[in-house]
């Protein structure tokens, strides 16, 4: 078994095995070597963001002191559901390892289909029904603070 993937198994194991959360687990490594690990703890803290991956990500940027994770790679029990998904993006981690995928957790009740739904009908640009309801207001004041970023002499990209 991949070590890796065995300690996500392992890190999944004990947030179960203490109701932080669901069975989920994951490893940062970089060079072959373990930068971070976390467990799902959206129980314990109640905060719906605290899944693995994202704590993981959290650690790898903490301990690395930076926020492109491009040189490292994640190890995830499971596939990484689109909030994680988009995290691993931001992070630029390029490769992700996953056991099981979002069918197998979908049948133990955490089911992501209805984000997926909503993305991909985004993205073709079909009317849908939007949960939670999605209102546009002060455009014009938001588009000023794009402005001022946009003119920032010491601005540094991310």
């Amino acid at each position: 078994m991949n070590r890796f993937m065995e300690i996500a198994i392992d890190e999944a194991r004990k947030g179960m095995e203490h109701n932080h959360g669901g069975p989920f687990g994951a490893v940062v490594v970089k060079d072959g070597k373990i930068v971070s690990r976390a467990h799902n703890n959206v129980l314990r803290t109640n905060d719906p963001t605290s899944h693995a991956e994202i704590l993981a990500i959290r650690e790898a940027s903490a301990v690395l002191e930076r926020f492109d994770l491009s040189d490292c790679q994640i190890y995830t029990s499971s596939q990484p559901c689109p909030m994680c998904l988009a995290a691993i993006y931001w992070a630029r981690i390029r490769t992700v390892y996953y056991g099981s995928d979002k069918d197998d957790v979908a049948a133990i009740g955490f089911d992501d289909s209805q984000i997926y739904n909503y993305i991909c009908n985004y993205v073709r640009g079909e009317e849908q029904e939007a949960e939670p309801e999605l209102i546009n207001i002060e455009k014009e004041k938001c588009l000023e603070l794009l402005g001022e970023w946009d003119e920032k002499t010491d601005k540094q990209m991310y």
